[in-house]
């Protein structure tokens, strides 16, 4: 007998067609003569509803263990179901319980539970239909991405996770060590010293791969990475996680118009591949999380980005009919509320900023002509903010090496992202997607928890 997957039955399972499924039980109703249990294996919204009479082989003893939350195995046959919003169900040969469910004590009742209380039990909430369709969803996009890029002769690095790189700021990294936290070592001045961990010096968990996927970009031409990166930064917010999954294509012999072009058609594919492989999450998000989740996507799909310059962005904001909680300056970093308000409120649409303050950027983003301003872009999200953010890269060594002295950044700790520039630069671009942020956007989810399975946060690291 085949063991068939839930949602490939609901698709395609015929009548008269003899199967075993596999899952754990969602509900159970008791009639007279036989009893109805829904059975879910994950891999749809839906369950299937399988008839157990009371002729079944150990009928009294299966349907005593067939409490929500037991795991199952039944064979049977696919039948023509009479039940509303059912096109088959399955009527039961043979029931095997793999593992019991106490109905007093399982944590997940037909009722609904709040998401805080789902994020204390995160080793069940996948059950639910509201996480188990984020995760569906969030596999989708993970499925788009490398399509994407694979289709377009792209190259996947793995950059590494330990990196001995500052330069992003110590304080929004983790430092990781081998060294004893009760004896550290000192030098002679009373500074840890770092010679004596594990790497001979100080190494932390990684905010980026970007610089290494430019060293990659730079024998492969096109590369991308997609992997976890780190923050330390002490934000407690429905926003930020301390682990998070990163994207993040490198293009040699690109500009930023390029980057743009790509960056743009890279989120358009996303979205349009989950509506199209799941339609009914999707569906599900829009009826019970959010009712623009739909619109929002076709949005994306079907619209132009609107491309402005960051002057132009803050001449916009200036100008605005109404009032900012953060001022509206130039040369100050756009905040989420005025990033909204070009997106929802001025163009409707997904919005491009380009050409950031020099002083408002990372030192590795090209210079513009006016000395002032760099090749940055940022793309700007309806309901989110921003959701994309890139440059293209600073190729001329005299230009990089004075940014870097400008920021007082150690030059010596980049000598090998010099020597890039010294041996066969080329213009070269990228930008970076903060993965969960793009889940959290699709499917309308308010927390950033709510669609990584174990969130790492600010005094939490269960599971």
């Amino acid at each position: 007998m085949t063991t068939r997957r839930i949602v490939d039955l609901l698709r395609h399972g015929q009548p008269d067609e003899t199967v075993t499924i596999q899952g754990w039980v969602r509900t159970k109703r008791e009639q007279k003569e036989f009893t109805f249990v829904e059975i879910n294996d994950g891999s749809s919204m839906s369950g299937l509803q399988a008839i157990l009479n009371q002729d079944l082989p150990g009928y009294a003893e299966a349907v005593r263990k067939l409490n929500t939350g037991a795991s199952v195995a039944i064979d049977g046959v696919l039948v023509p179901s009479p039940g509303k919003g059912q096109r088959i169900e399955l009527q039961a040969t043979s029931v095997t319980v793999y593992g019991e469910a106490d109905a007093e004590t399982y944590p997940l009742q037909k009722k609904r539970h709040s998401f805080e209380f789902l994020r204390d039990i995160a080793h069940l909430r996948a059950r639910t239909n509201t996480i188990g369709a984020v995760f569906r969803v969030r596999n989708a996009c993970s499925t788009a991405i490398h399509q994407f890029f694979q289709e377009r002769g792209f190259l996947w690095v793995h950059t590494p996770i330990i990196s001995a790189n500052d330069c992003e700021g110590a304080g929004e990294l983790f430092t990781i060590t081998t060294m004893d936290l009760k004896q550290v070592p000192k030098t002679d001045a009373g500074e840890i010293d770092y010679s004596q961990d594990f790497f001979g010096r100080r190494a932390f968990l990684t905010v980026s791969g970007q610089l290494e996927a430019e060293i990659m970009a730079m024998a492969f031409s096109n590369v991308y990475t997609f992997g976890p990166t780190f923050r330390a930064e002490n934000s407690n917010t429905s926003r930020h996680l301390a682990e998070f999954w990163m994207v993040e294509p490198e293009m040699a012999f690109c500009d930023l118009v390029g980057n743009m072009d790509l960056a743009e058609a890279f989120l358009k594919h996303i979205f349009r591949y989950v509506l199209e492989h799941c339609p009914e999450d999707m569906e599900f998000f829009n009826q019970r999380i959010d009712n623009s989740v739909l619109a929002t996507a076709n949005n994306i799909i079907n619209n132009e980005f609107e491309r402005i310059t960051y002057t132009d962005a803050i001449g916009m904001l200036e100008k605005a009919d109404r009032k900012f909680e953060f001022p509206v300056s130039w040369g100050l970093d756009l905040q989420s509320e005025h990033e909204r308000y070009l997106a929802e409120e001025l163009f409707k649409k997904p919005v491009i900023v380009t050409d950031y303050p020099a002083q408002i950027k990372a030192f590795y983003m090209r210079l513009s002509d006016d000395e002032k301003t760099v090749r940055a872009m940022d793309i700007l999200a309806p309901k989110i903010g921003e959701i994309v953010g890139g440059s293209q890269r600073e190729e001329r060594l005299d230009v990089l090496q004075r940014r870097i002295q400008q920021l007082g950044l150690p030059e010596e700790d980049l000598w090998w992202y010099l020597d890039l520039r010294r041996f066969g630069t080329v213009p070269h671009a990228g930008f970076g997607l903060g993965f969960e942020r793009v889940v959290q956007f699709m499917t309308g989810m308010t927390n950033i928890r709510d669609v990584i399975p174990f969130p790492r946060t600010p005094l939490n690291a269960e599971f």
